[in-house]
């Protein structure tokens, strides 16, 4: 049998320059997309509501970190039951007076910034519940090319709930 983690297509935009600062739509994952982090109450009707888990308060925590260790400012999350959603914005890199700069490359900020969350969160989860597999590998990062790009994934993140309510709704008929 072939390996196919091997045959795996690249996600990145052909020639573009992620050294750019900017806005970018991240998803990542649990691990085998179990709902640990959050479930849904209230139908759907009734706008329904995000309630975290015990899991979900300790990403949530760690995601309202992350500027206070990385150049980033997170505009915008959701913390699904199976995954989250967030618009990162990338800053430029503050001159320091003095010190040579070095530019940094943009993916490896998002690289940084998902690994943070799930690193710190897996860290915690299991201080407080044991070894247990938290995330999947991997992750989505989508460049938010302009304000209309922007509306759209924003209005996607908070209607989630919604379709995911529905999408139940809908996988047991």
């Amino acid at each position: 049998m072939e390996n196919k983690l091997f045959d795996r297509k690249s996600l990145r935009i052909k020639g573009y320059d992620y050294s750019t600062p900017g806005a970018y739509f991240i998803t990542f994952c649990t691990y085998n997309r179990k709902n640990t982090l959050s479930r849904i109450v209230g139908a759907i009707h009734e706008s329904p509501e995000l309630k975290l888990t015990l899991y979900g308060e300790i990403v949530d925590k760690i995601i309202k970190n992350i500027p206070s260790h990385l150049n980033v400012t997170v505009e915008r999350y959701i913390i699904m039951p199976n995954h989250v959603h967030l618009i990162a914005e990338i800053k430029t890199q503050k001159a320091v007076p003095g010190r040579m700069q070095v530019p940094v490359k943009t993916r490896s900020v998002i690289s940084k910034t998902v690994g943070y969350i799930k690193m710190n969160a897996s860290k915690e989860i299991r201080r407080q519940y044991g070894d247990i597999d938290v995330w999947q590998r991997g992750y989505y990062d989508h460049v938010i090319r302009n304000a209309e790009d922007y509306e759209k994934i924003a209005n996607y993140m908070l209607e989630n709930p919604v379709r995911w309510e529905l999408d139940k709704l809908y996988s047991k008929a």
